[in-house]
């Protein structure tokens, strides 16, 4: 399935962390969550500014994942490269990343240094100079992160062109890294009314995970945060999917290896589900498909029919939008894409029509819950879950209800998600199919330089 846009800084420990978080809100509208976990003398701080790709519109895209790379290019008080030097300087690492519902920048430090974090987060929050020849040379780089992640992996091309077809309102049609007409167009001025719009203290969430007293990290927080003023954020006006009337398909000819197939139904998510329960049933869907070696796919498509390579399921039940339950799959040599499309088919029309035995359900329950169990050994992570579930607008206490509504799930209620969700009408199917790799274009070598974030 597809990969996510950051690397995910995980620190295992040896036992479960503390599930208590407090939560704060200062005058000016900046929520604080603080987590604590004393088990190492570390802190992790997330600031998550409510505005990702899903919040642009054509002409634009990408501008949120540029911004996110301008963040790093100076304020009034510190120059271009100056806080990620500091950073490293007090021992620490820091990085961000966009999505398409948030854009988050985390520093992870030895607890004594968060007040270095603090104070330099606060300060680009609204201090961002944007410097014209800066921003002409970051905008390159970010061409450049395209070019290597999108334009040259074939698989990564058709999960974009897919979204571009199977959406029709929905604001994830759009590509997080944006479309190349848009970043060629793409202004600083643009960049700062994006910036001047949505990083307001009123429209973030400021999370602090760690060996942390949190009545202290809120004393912190005023003095940082406490005197910069609450912006007016204008909300977006709704982008509600329209019905889809009947199944869609896409090729995708582009110089590659092999073929893949990429197949997704609509699917409700947990804040827009009109029955509370469907978003957990979708999920341990998910996980009597794809979720480890015992699952269906790897099982049946890949060790006894062996016509896959690979074979997978996925869904992201927290997200603004509703999304699509998607399937991924590679032919193995001497089979083709439409018989790994129809063995799909297959396994879609057992779920509908046959209810998951105990046994299979009660392994994939233990599988998914434990894999959640052990998320929460990463203090980042911790972290993580809470400002994704409150930037989406929902509350960092489902993390906690997570494992019981999936205990909650019942074998007739993932036998209703299937019939009532993986349908024809709902699907959209995109199949690669692979050119002379003879034919991909030419490119200069792109060297990095020294001056960027990555």
């Amino acid at each position: 399935m597809r990969k996510l846009w950051w690397l995910l800084l995980i620190v295992p420990f040896s036992t479960q962390a503390s599930s208590v978080v407090h939560e704060y809100q200062l005058k000016n509208g900046l929520k604080l969550l603080v987590k604590e976990d004393h088990r190492a003398p570390v802190v992790v701080s997330q600031i998550w500014y409510k505005v990702g790709s899903s919040y642009e519109y054509n002409g634009i895209t990408g501008i949120s994942h540029v911004l996110e790379h301008m963040m790093f290019k100076g304020t009034e008080k510190h120059g271009p490269g100056e806080f990620s030097r500091i950073i490293a300087e007090n021992g620490g690492r820091e990085n961000a990343f966009t999505g398409t519902d948030y854009t988050a920048y985390f520093q992870m430090l030895e607890k004594s240094r968060l007040p270095v974090s603090m104070e330099m987060e606060s300060d680009r929050m609204r201090n961002l100079t944007l410097p014209p020849a800066e921003y002409k040379k970051e905008l390159e780089v970010v061409k450049e992160e395209r070019h290597m992640r999108t334009d040259d992996n074939p698989r990564a091309l058709t999960n974009e062109q897919f979204d571009a077809v199977a959406y029709n309102n929905n604001p994830y049609k759009n590509p997080v890294i944006g479309w190349p007409n848009d970043l060629d167009n793409l202004t600083v001025d643009d960049v700062r009314a994006w910036y001047n719009r949505w990083y307001e203290p009123n429209n973030a969430t400021l999370v602090i995970a760690g060996d942390v007293n949190p009545d202290e990290v809120y004393a912190m927080a005023q003095k940082y945060y406490g005197d910069i003023p609450a912006g007016k954020i204008i909300p977006d006006k709704p982008r509600i999917e329209d019905p889809q009337d009947g199944p869609r398909r896409l090729v995708v000819r582009t110089p590659a290896r092999v073929p893949y197939l990429l197949m997704g139904y609509k699917v409700p998510v947990l804040k827009s589900a009109k029955e509370a329960w469907e978003p957990y049933a979708l999920d341990v869907l998910s996980g009597i498909l794809s979720s480890g070696r015992s699952a269906r796919l790897p099982r049946i498509l890949v060790r006894e029919k062996q016509i896959a390579v690979d074979a997978d399921a996925g869904y992201n039940m927290y997200a603004l939008h509703n999304n699509m339950f998607e399937l991924d799959a590679t032919p193995a040599p001497g089979h083709t894409v439409a018989e790994l499309e129809k063995a799909l088919h297959e396994q879609i029309k057992h779920l509908r029509d046959d209810k998951v035995s105990k046994a299979e359900l009660d392994r994939v329950k233990a599988q998914v819950i434990a894999s959640k169990v052990y998320e929460k050994d990463s203090v980042f992570y911790q972290g993580m879950v809470i400002g994704m579930l409150e930037t989406v607008g929902l509350s960092y206490k489902f993390a906690d209800e997570y494992v019981d509504k999936i205990k909650a799930v019942t074998a007739e209620q993932v036998q209703e998600v299937a019939r009532k969700y993986l349908i024809d009408d709902h699907l959209t199917v995109a199949t690669l199919e692979p050119q002379s790799m003879d034919l991909k274009p030419k490119r200069k070598p792109f060297v990095l330089p020294n001056y960027s974030h990555q």
